[in-house]
């Protein structure tokens, strides 16, 4: 009470100081919650609390697009995770199929240049149920953490960033309650051999909706209250809403309710980082005549991609607030010279706008950072729209 009864009078002042300087809106009505939203976000901004970390992955299929982004925008970044990585078994983690060191060096070299801290992804590769089996098994899940760390150290790297997705989407939801434990015992295991030499370890995992317990509708598996005692950052996977049928990628109300969902249950906010897509995604909604067997289905086009589409068939673009994402419509012709259709498209995504929204989420709900899945999928309008809210790190030479 000494310290904070010392601290409040000038903190008190400075900001009644910066207020009289650069005045915050007025309070007056009607105050709608858009209203409501926009006072929040510039009292931040007067106070100092308005910039976020930001983080993001940079994947193999894309890498010079990767690249790129990296070089022009990389100081925006905290921490940046290359995604070629991936586990075959306990022993065995390497680069992915068709990916060599040559290749990733340009990437990774940017990577390291930038200033953010850098670490890779390791994704499962492993058939359904083998990343469970290996963890269960006390001396498996040793070798696991060893050939981690292994990596760690040949590499330099700053850390790592798991992507052990099956268990969420190839695994039988009756295995969860066996899987739990093991990979709460193994992310224990890992985090004390990376902490122990200042290392740096991060999850990326699929959203839970309520209390994270065995009853909870999302990925219960992976255990959000004990990942937060033992982590340091839980990237929320807050994406792919819709899938199989038209609709949005990621929407705000569903967004913002697996934010607070994890904030539930993880004691320190700070670990929370929201993941952030930079794609859409495209469906066929009707169909005339008979479409020969190479017409496309369902694709996931990244932004440009998306612009690339909208270019060529003339499309226009719309907004929706409610979701805070994009949508239109075309129609592709398609034909093999034998048979031949026209296909009803309808495209959703997340645009430079939509990501604004997404990082506001992220301010607003006090949680550690965001993290935008994915550099190579994006336009220079997205860095245009957020770079200002970046806590952008300091390049020493």
């Amino acid at each position: 009470f000494d310290d904070l009864a010392a601290f409040l009078p000038d903190f008190t002042q400075q900001v009644l100081d910066r207020q009289a300087a650069d005045p915050a809106l007025p309070l007056d009505g009607p105050f709608p919650v858009e209203r409501q939203r926009e006072l929040g976000i510039r009292l931040m901004q007067i106070i100092g609390f308005d910039d976020i970390p930001m983080a993001a992955w940079a994947p193999y299929w894309v890498l010079d697009d990767a690249a790129a982004t990296i070089r022009s925008q990389g100081r925006l970044f905290s921490e940046l995770s290359p995604f070629w990585y991936e586990a075959r078994s306990a022993t065995d983690v390497g680069f992915s199929a068709n990916v060599s060191g040559e290749m990733v060096a340009a990437a990774l070299g940017a990577a390291r240049a930038s200033g953010a801290l850098v670490l890779p992804s390791v994704a499962d590769a492993m058939p359904s149920g083998g990343m469970a089996a290996v963890l269960t098994d006390p001396v498996t899940r040793s070798q696991h953490v060893n050939t981690l760390m292994e990596l760690v150290r040949q590499q330099g790297f700053d850390g790592l960033d798991l992507d052990y997705e099956k268990f969420a989407f190839a695994d039988d939801r009756s295995t969860w309650a066996t899987t739990s434990p093991a990979w709460v015992a193994f992310l224990t295991e890992l985090a004390a051999a990376l902490h122990a030499e200042g290392k740096v370890l991060a999850v990326s995992v699929p959203p839970i909706y309520h209390d994270g317990s065995s009853t909870d509708l999302g990925a219960w598996v992976y255990d959000y209250a004990a990942m937060g005692s033992i982590v340091d950052r839980i990237r929320i996977m807050a994406y792919d809403y819709s899938f199989s049928e038209p609709g949005p990628i990621a929407p705000l109300d569903w967004v913002r309710t697996v934010v607070r969902a994890a904030k539930n249950v993880v004691e320190d906010d700070s670990k929370l980082v929201l993941g952030i897509p930079l794609y859409g995604r495209n469906w066929v909604t009707a169909t005339a005549g008979v479409c020969p067997a190479d017409a496309p289905g369902r694709a996931d086009p990244n932004l440009h991609e998306v612009a690339a589409l909208i270019e060529q068939y003339g499309a226009v673009s719309t907004f929706d607030e409610a979701t805070g994402e994009d949508t239109f419509t075309y129609q592709r012709p398609a034909s093999d010279g034998v048979t031949s259709c026209t296909q009803e498209r309808v495209v959703h995504y997340v645009s430079a706008a939509g990501a604004v929204a997404r990082v506001d989420i992220a301010r607003e709900e006090r949680i550690g950072g965001v993290s935008f899945w994915a550099l190579g999928f994006d336009t220079p309008a997205v860095w245009s729209a957020i770079g200002e809210y970046a806590r952008a790190q300091e390049v020493t030479s």
